[in-house]
């Protein structure tokens, strides 16, 4: 077996926690691209945004209901959960880096690298994972989480992994006489509990259950064996979404990888706020009505995360509302990113994403009362 295997059912459960955090450090870069777009531009690129958000939170719920199926505890409240911007994706040998920034031909071109279907070079082929060292202040999402200092190749040899381990210990636990699918079934989130045109959420209960979540994650973002389209061949996938933005041209049935031949698409580059990358609250004068809303917005940030730590803990219904907040964001965004930044001419103020802790108290507090 590989050395750096997944072998216990802790190591799973926390590389499982390490999927959802990388399918949530998604939805804050994608969602301020959306609201950095001005009125009446960038219709187009604005609906591949809004949908892939609304697939990014269904990928998440997928990996929590992957967990919950093992017997573990979403928790989207932990300390670490939510990453401190710019966050770190494998790519290849390398990483990058991902930020809060504008709807920008540079965003877009991160949006490929999160997306992009990344196989290993002939030279790399059976070498293990890649060994660089990452700042303690940046989150690396793509590390093995008992070695930081390992990363592996891709976001899909990440879940290569997962998918790895579970069916190495659901043999163990077989020829045991028992199995690792030992969670709470009422637990798990279906289609009921969430409207999406993205993907079909069914109950995991099995490994083959199991291992059909971690492909419909993958075909997600970067599309079903090489093509274009996931599994069912109706929906492109996220890279070739973004890849229509970049080169200005729709895909249609039948087309390769990188030569979309359907109508053109337009999309005006500078039809966004210039809004710094990165931003801090701590950058925003004291006292200001600019940094009152960057930290209301925080604290609503920390409350909708809890509202998704309940709905994975057993009250699944609460996932209705969570699309619907997400999107009622808007407004807290706009009112940001619409304010120039004083001390920075030409820039815009924009959402944080820092969770204060006290949120993230009280989430904890609310989620053990659930699971009491």
């Amino acid at each position: 077996m590989d050395p750096y295997g997944i072998k216990t059912l802790d190591e799973l459960k926390e590389f499982l926690h390490r999927a959802m955090q990388l399918e949530h450090a998604t939805i804050p870069p994608y969602l301020t691209a959306l609201y950095s777009i001005k009125p009446g531009v960038n219709r187009d690129a604005a609906q591949v945004l809004r949908v892939i958000v609304v697939e990014e939170m269904l990928d998440l719920t997928i990996a929590a209901n992957i967990l919950n199926a093992i017997g573990g505890t979403p928790d989207l409240t932990r300390p670490d959960f939510a990453v401190n911007y710019p966050a770190s994706l494998p790519d290849g040998e390398t990483d990058f880096k991902v930020s809060i920034q504008a709807f920008s031909r540079e965003a877009l071109a991160t949006f490929l690298k999160i997306e992009r279907p990344a196989r290993r070079p002939e030279h790399l082929a059976g070498m293990g994972l890649i060994q660089r060292k990452n700042s303690p202040h940046i989150t690396a999402l793509g590390s093995d989480p008992r070695h930081e200092d390992l990363h592996f190749y891709s976001i899909g040899e990440f879940y290569s992994a997962i998918a790895d381990g579970i069916k190495y210990l659901e043999a163990e636990a077989r020829r045991a006489g028992t199995t690792i699918f030992i969670g709470d079934k009422f637990r798990q989130i279906t289609s009921e509990y969430y409207y999406s045109g993205g993907g079909e959420l069914f109950p995991v209960t099995d490994l083959k259950s199991a291992l059909e979540a971690i492909e419909l994650i993958m075909e997600q973002g970067e599309g079903d064996g090489g093509g274009i389209y996931d599994d069912d061949e109706h929906e492109l996938a996220h890279y070739y979404r973004f890849d229509e933005l970049v080169k200005g041209r729709y895909y249609r049935k039948g087309d390769q990888p990188d030569h979309p031949t359907g109508p053109h698409l337009q999309v005006d580059w500078e039809g966004a706020y210039a809004i710094k990358p990165n931003l801090k609250v701590a950058e925003i004068s004291k006292g200001s009505e600019l940094r009152e809303a960057a930290t209301d917005f925080n604290t609503c940030y920390g409350e909708f995360l809890e509202l998704l730590t309940r709905a994975y803990n057993g009250q699944p219904s609460l996932l209705l509302e969570a699309v619907p907040i997400m999107f009622e964001f808007r407004n807290i965004i706009v009112e940001l990113i619409r304010n120039p930044l004083p001390g920075h001419p030409g820039k815009y103020s924009s959402p944080t994403y820092e969770i204060p802790h006290s949120a993230k108290q009280a989430a904890v507090t609310g989620q053990a009362e659930v699971i009491a």
